[in-house]
């Protein structure tokens, strides 16, 4: 459902995120012009719950910047399903400022790649939009990435089968996950041999970020 007209006061989240995740002056002014350029799409495109408009800052910016301290030195992030851009396009705004940095942003859906195009055009961050599918990309993107990740997407077993070409040529995968990342886990291990750690989130206090080190498929039976 879009959300009404009428934007919510997030004053008070945008600086409760902020002080869960400290950015730049510069990067601040980018993200305040994503923000407002994503209600307004979002009042007439469904690109984020309207429930969780009045927690955008804290739910959605500072749960996508913390991924940042994960990798500090990565570069090249490539993002899947990267919907109304968390956590790539967050991201992106972060790095705008930072020799080399890119971030792929792959969405099939086209009008959420078109809302992702024009937001990077406002904000100037460093991004490349893919308007295809996670499979075709996979297929022709040459690599290398320093990081992969998803946010929302789908169950961690489909995560690794998607983004395995990338994390076997050294990508760190980060994969945020709500209470039931134990349980993906085990889904997973079914499948693959990882080597793993878990990220506390700073935003959710049941949430947790899959880091994905290594990772090999085991030998089927």
């Amino acid at each position: 459902m879009p959300l009404p007209a009428a934007n919510p006061d997030l004053t008070a989240d945008r600086a409760a995120a902020l002080r869960l995740t400290p950015v730049s002056r510069e990067t601040l002014q980018r993200l305040d012009t994503f923000v407002e350029f994503l209600l307004t799409w979002s009042a007439h495109t469904n690109l984020i719950g309207a429930s969780t408009v009045p927690h955008l800052w804290t739910r959605h910016i500072a749960d996508s910047l913390q991924l940042l301290d994960l990798a500090p030195t990565a570069r090249v992030w490539v993002d899947l399903g990267s919907g109304a851009g968390f956590p790539g396009l967050v991201i992106a705004c972060a790095l705008a400022d930072t020799p080399g940095a890119k971030v792929h942003l792959v969405e099939s859906i086209g009008k959420k790649a078109r809302f992702l195009r024009d937001a990077a055009r406002l904000t100037g961050a460093p991004v490349v939009v893919h308007a295809e599918r996670i499979e075709q990309f996979m297929e022709v993107f040459p690599g290398p990435a320093d990081v992969v990740t998803a946010r929302a997407l789908a169950p961690l077993k489909t995560l690794l089968d998607q983004s395995f070409s990338l994390l076997t040529k050294g990508a760190l995968g980060l994969f945020p996950k709500g209470q039931d990342v134990d349980a993906e886990l085990t889904e997973a291990g079914k499948y693959w041999t990882i080597k793993v750690n878990l990220a506390p989130s700073r935003t959710d206090a049941k949430g947790r970020v899959v880091v994905v080190h290594r990772i090999e498929r085991r030998a089927a039976g």
